[in-house]
């Protein structure tokens, strides 16, 4: 196996990776994520191509009672892919309200919509006449365009196929080009990039290779020219698919890096969480239960979820400002600096943690509702400085045993610490 042939079955792999990955969300995603299942149609199709391309399936169907089968489905798929990905740009950039002038790249992208479709069925009815009549298949080939070099049928075939990728990938280039001038975020300017580079690789290899196969009509090149030929541009192509899977994925890793910091929100809240609800059972949605199951309640979005248990959080401590006295702050503070914790940012986690667990002890001891005891001013002026701080603080109440926060509550019902606050 040559590094070409390895090298196809690696970005063959990762484009099925990215379409395997992309699958979930284009499929039973939000409005969103289903306008991005023409992209995922894309990878997809690529990925099929790609696999026709691969050294066993290739000579696996070129051998078949159909010769050359291998190139007709690559084709096939590609044109399909292509075509997904002209429905893609036309979704996300061909929308624009009525009223106003209409920027250049949306007039674009609704012109490409009125044709996009009839050229895609005009293509694959071409190609299908065009391999099935004028190709010369009578010999099963390995390398498709060297080994039919200076040949007009196949020199005729691959030009109408390269016409409509070069095409397509001329106007996904331009779309793509605007739009990382425009891109707010770096992420996504970073991904729009790769995608716009892997299609000016893409122009550049169609160009080439019909170039390359219409001088060969005229001046047949050697044998050995022609397959190097081959390998170079398959190589080029190979680096445009590497650019275009991993520059489509750059943007979707943001979400992925947001629901991974939801998860692990859950994570850290849960236990807290948990404590709070059992004591105020009327309170949650839905009952506690196991972090499995209560983070695996899929009609419930993991952001909707933490903002909810943050509320109920935010709402039980309010509750239990009535079972305390106001000496029970002082004394949560005093527990939290002989624990060691000097810091501000873990202090005040801690210090909360000390309180919610004596108000918590206080609570299920009987104690009565009075007044609202003092605490802390807000530590968050937003819903995700709040969950974050919640965060924190459920981190450090694992730390605080039972006992400790016993004797945290009773240093601060003691008769002293009364006075000493009168």
């Amino acid at each position: 196996m040559t590094p070409l042939d390895l090298a196809g079955y690696l970005i063959a792999a990762l484009m099925t990776a990215v379409a395997l990955w992309r699958m979930p969300s284009a499929l039973w995603g939000d409005e969103e994520d289903k306008r991005r299942r023409a992209l995922w149609g894309c990878y997809a199709g690529f990925a099929a191509a790609l696999w026709t391309k691969t050294r066993a399936v290739r000579i696996a169907l070129n051998d078949s009672a159909v010769t050359d089968l291998a190139v007709l489905i690559k084709h096939y798929t590609a044109t399909i892919a292509i075509l997904a990905i002209l429905s893609y740009i036309v979704a996300i950039y061909g929308r624009y309200p009525d009223a106003g002038a209409v920027p250049r790249h949306v007039r674009f992208a609704r012109a490409i919509q009125q044709v996009a479709a009839k050229a895609s069925i005009a293509t694959l009815i071409l190609l299908t006449v065009l391999f099935f009549t004028v190709v010369d298949r009578s010999v099963p080939s390995d390398r498709f365009v060297s080994d039919h070099a200076g040949q007009w049928g196949a020199t005729l075939y691959m030009s109408v196929f390269y016409l409509y990728l070069g095409a397509a990938s001329a106007v996904c280039a331009y779309q793509w080009a605007l739009a990382t001038a425009g891109a707010g975020t770096r992420h996504l300017r970073v991904g729009l990039g790769m995608m716009t580079f892997a299609m000016l690789i893409g122009v550049g290899y169609t160009v080439s290779r019909t170039l390359f196969l219409w001088v060969s009509v005229v001046d047949t090149p050697s044998e050995s020219f022609a397959l190097r030929f081959d390998e170079i541009t398959e190589a080029a192509q190979l680096v445009l698919f590497a650019f275009f899977a991993v520059g489509a994925s750059i943007p979707a890793l943001s979400k992925v890096r947001r629901r991974a910091r939801l998860w692990r929100a859950q994570v850290r809240l849960h236990g807290l969480w948990r404590e709070l609800m059992t004591a105020f059972p009327e309170q949650p949605f839905d009952p506690p239960a196991s972090l499995v199951r209560d983070i695996t309640r899929f009609g419930t979005p993991a952001d909707l979820r933490v903002d909810r248990w943050a509320a109920d959080i935010a709402d039980a401590v309010e509750k239990l400002r009535h079972y305390v006295p106001d000496t029970l702050l002082p004394a949560a503070k005093a527990a939290a600096a002989a624990d060691g914790a000097t810091a501000p940012d873990r202090a005040g986690p801690l210090t909360e943690a000390y309180w919610i667990k004596a108000a918590l002890t206080a609570r299920n001891d009987g104690a009565p509702a009075t007044t609202a005891a003092a605490v802390e001013t807000q530590h968050a002026t937003d819903q995700e400085g709040e969950v974050a701080w919640l965060v924190r603080v459920a981190t450090a109440y694992r730390t605080v045993d039972q006992d400790r926060a016993a004797r945290v509550l009773a240093d601060a019902t003691t008769p002293s610490a009364i006075e000493e606050t009168a």
